[in-house]
């Protein structure tokens, strides 16, 4: 299997992938400069998009970085996702997928086989 490199700040166990329809068409100045600051963004592995679905594809560590962080860049350039229902319900989805990312990454593991704190030697 081969391993791939990431970038800084990512981590391959929190690495998530993202899928996102925009509204058609995108002007390509705006859409060239959105790309260029969601790519500086620290936590993100790549960005890409996909003219022919007119699909932003893009790959994030999730306990850095979060769906709204990118769509907030895309709305500042005044670029929009589809209103469709299928839409909405993917980035709630991903919302949901990236807080639990981010809660798990805070906590310790945990395990029912470990010996309680109290009983330790």
């Amino acid at each position: 299997m081969k391993h791939k490199e990431h970038r800084l700040g990512v981590s391959e166990t929190n690495l998530v992938t993202r899928h996102i329809a925009l509204v058609t068409p995108v002007e390509t100045t705006r859409l060239n400069a959105a790309i260029a600051e969601i790519d500086q963004l620290y936590g993100l592995d790549e960005v890409t998009f996909d003219e022919k679905s007119a699909k932003l594809d893009f790959s994030y560590d999730a306990s850095r970085l979060c769906i709204d962080c990118v769509e907030e860049i895309l709305t500042n350039h005044e670029i929009q996702p589809k209103h469709d229902w299928w839409t909405h319900f993917k980035e709630g989805l991903y919302r949901f997928v990236d807080q639990n990312v981010k809660d798990n990454a805070r906590r310790e593991p945990w395990s029912c086989h470990r010996t309680p704190p109290h009983i330790r030697k």
